[in-house]
């Protein structure tokens, strides 16, 4: 028996990483000035930050009446 389509992933072998790989990390690192080829050693890599949060619609809405909430109230004083 099959799977029905609907049920199949579109991409199910590509899907976000967790970890990179130790030359991604150097690349990563080298990019922001925090490991250079000289002096640093490829062991012992610092962790690197792989995926960012995005500020959803509603989040962003929220967060920017307040600011104006703010806005307004340091103006009547």
């Amino acid at each position: 028996m099959s799977i029905h389509s609907s049920l199949k992933g579109v991409n199910t072998l590509v899907g976000e990483r967790s970890v990179l790989s130790r030359v991604e990390r150097i690349q990563k690192l080298t990019k922001e000035g925090r490991f250079s080829s000289e002096d640093s050693s490829v062991f012992g890599l610092p962790k690197v930050r792989t995926k960012f949060k995005v500020i959803t619609k509603k989040k962003a809405k929220a967060d920017a009446a307040a600011d104006e909430s703010e806005e307004s109230q340091d103006d009547k004083e």
